[in-house]
């Protein structure tokens, strides 16, 4: 192993051989600086790992040589080592980016911890992170064995969502490769488990709400004399909102935060027109006809979000000015951003916004997307990066200032498609790949879930002899037609419709103004 270079500038440097001599047996090559000047030119001519930089030194100070240090190696790890505790050196040292601060006098151990933190701190949070999920691996394996009712399955998927977002931030292709059969094996129980019971469970009071539920028992409770702005960003997995998290937490404090259910299919017509009417599709059909549209009728099928969410607000007994604004362009988000810095914050503003949902079904017809967006991991890299340069940061922090209560959700989520499943229908059959309703419609895969009745979970019948099918994990149905060009098409794709967790358990998540 290489000794790592650590640069020391102090002009009193000899009186503390005792700390060099130490840091030597630890494996540290000590270089020494007695002066600001000399140091910079060291940098100039050879490399080093790491730098101690005194802060008070007669010549120039360490404020002077940490920018000149900065600006020859911009990369480099600098800890500033000082006497005064005056806040304003401090935050002038943090605002210039150094890797740590300590207050002098300092032992030799003190000093290694730093070093430590800053040059093994890769190699000890994997060790960690190994050690922490090989004890934990059982846990989630008893977990997965004793899941029997929504509770339980939001409780593990938490716990499935922390470990994958653990496990991105360490290079364990070993570990990686336990972690995917582990949460492959939770999505088939997850599948078996509502198979069995989502006819039951959809007309049931759950700890845990359904679509059509959760206006009702999550929204409706909060706006009473809270101006709220409701966000409901389609498409967004629960995974990708914890990563966007970070970029909200400067303005909002997280006040609650738990999971809902969609109901099926877990496709924006149904599940987004279920959150704003309150209704199940069936219900829809019969209570609102004018509204509703089924997957073979033309036109849009989300056109009536507004009228769906006044009549449920009415219904509701709550009477209170609101508005309903769906963006689906850049402009769209500007023009929001204008509107809601004109206004004075007042009662609810709902929004929907869909540039997600775009990332993902753009992800099967574009190339770039496809490696942008190759991985899960990458995924919520690409979102992440979307919502730090996005207008919607802008609403979010507008809406801050304003004094808004903030409210984010969806509709539903998303999976990545690897494994075809063949199905046969007739012509009127829908397009989609992770569900399909129309008449005569089979199959002989098990990774299918067929409903021949579908007012039983909830959903209208076209006709007689009507029925849903809905892909199960990973799964995608594709027609005997063509099948291996339509099987290499979608394959690896983000879909969305069917059974699993990433599509069915979602976030939402309450904010108070900072």
């Amino acid at each position: 192993m290489q000794p790592i270079e650590l640069l020391w500038i102090d002009d009193e440097i000899d009186l503390l051989q005792a700390h060099v001599i130490f840091l030597s047996q630890k494996g540290y090559n000590v270089h020494k600086a007695h002066s600001g000047q000399d140091a910079i030119m060291l940098v100039k001519e050879q490399h080093f790992d790491v730098v101690l930089l005194d802060e008070n030194m007669p010549g120039m100070s360490g404020l002077e040589v940490l920018d000149e240090l900065k600006q020859l190696r911009p990369s480099l790890p600098i800890i500033m080592i000082t006497k005064s505790e005056e806040e304003n050196i401090m935050e002038e040292a943090i605002g210039a980016k150094i890797a740590d601060y300590l207050i002098k006098p300092v032992n030799p151990n003190q000093i290694l911890l730093a070093l430590k933190k800053n040059l093994d701190a890769t190699k000890l949070v994997t060790e960690k992170t190994i050690s922490s999920y090989q004890r934990s691996f059982q846990e989630l394996n008893a977990l997965l064995m004793q899941a029997h009712s929504l509770d339980d399955w939001s409780e593990l998927y938490q716990k499935i969502l922390f470990w994958e977002m653990e496990l991105d931030t360490i290079d364990s292709p070993e570990l990686q490769e336990i972690f995917h059969y582990q949460k492959t094996e939770a999505n088939l129980t997850f599948s078996r488990f509502i198979e069995k019971n989502y006819a039951t469970l959809l007309f049931e009071d759950n700890a845990h709400a359904f679509s059509h539920q959760a206006f009702k028992q999550l929204v409706a409770p909060r706006l009473e004399s809270k101006p709220t702005l409701l966000l409901v960003i389609d498409n967004l997995r629960y995974d990708q909102f914890k990563s966007i998290l970070p970029n909200i937490s400067p303005y909002y404090s997280l006040d609650f935060e738990t999971a809902y259910f969609s109901l099926l299919p877990t496709a924006t017509q149904y599940a987004r027109n279920a959150f704003f009417s309150g209704l199940l599709p069936s219900e829809m059909e019969a209570q609102h006809p004018q509204w509703w549209k089924n997957d073979v009728d033309e036109g849009g099928k989300n056109l009536h979000e507004a009228d769906f969410l006044g009549a449920q607000l009415k219904r509701l007994g709550i009477d209170q000015p609101h508005s309903y604004t769906k963006i689906n362009r850049p402009h769209e988000a500007s023009k929001f951003l204008d509107i809601i810095k004109a206004e004075t914050a007042s009662s609810l503003k709902a929004v929907v916004y869909n540039f997600v949902d775009m990332i993902s079904h753009s992800k099967t017809e574009m190339e770039v997307i496809k490696e942008l967006a190759s991985t899960d991991k990458a995924y919520r890299s690409l979102t992440k990066s979307w919502f730090q340069n996005t207008v919607l940061l802008d609403i979010i922090k507008t809406a801050q200032q304003k004094g808004y209560q903030l409210i984010i959700t969806t509709d539903h989520g998303t999976i990545n498609v690897e494994q075809p499943a063949k199905i046969i229908g007739d012509r009127e059959t829908s397009s989609n790949i992770r569900y399909k309703t129309g008449r005569r419609l089979k199959t002989e895969d098990k990774h299918v879930f067929m409903v021949s009745d579908p007012k039983s979970i909830g959903l209208p019948s076209i006709n007689m002899s009507s029925s849903f099918a809905f892909a199960k994990d990973n799964y995608y149905l594709i027609y005997p037609n063509r099948y291996h060009h339509f099987v290499n098409y979608f394959k690896n794709s983000y879909q969305h419709g069917g059974i699993s967790l990433e599509e069915m358990c979602i976030p939402f998540a309450v904010f108070s103004p900072k």
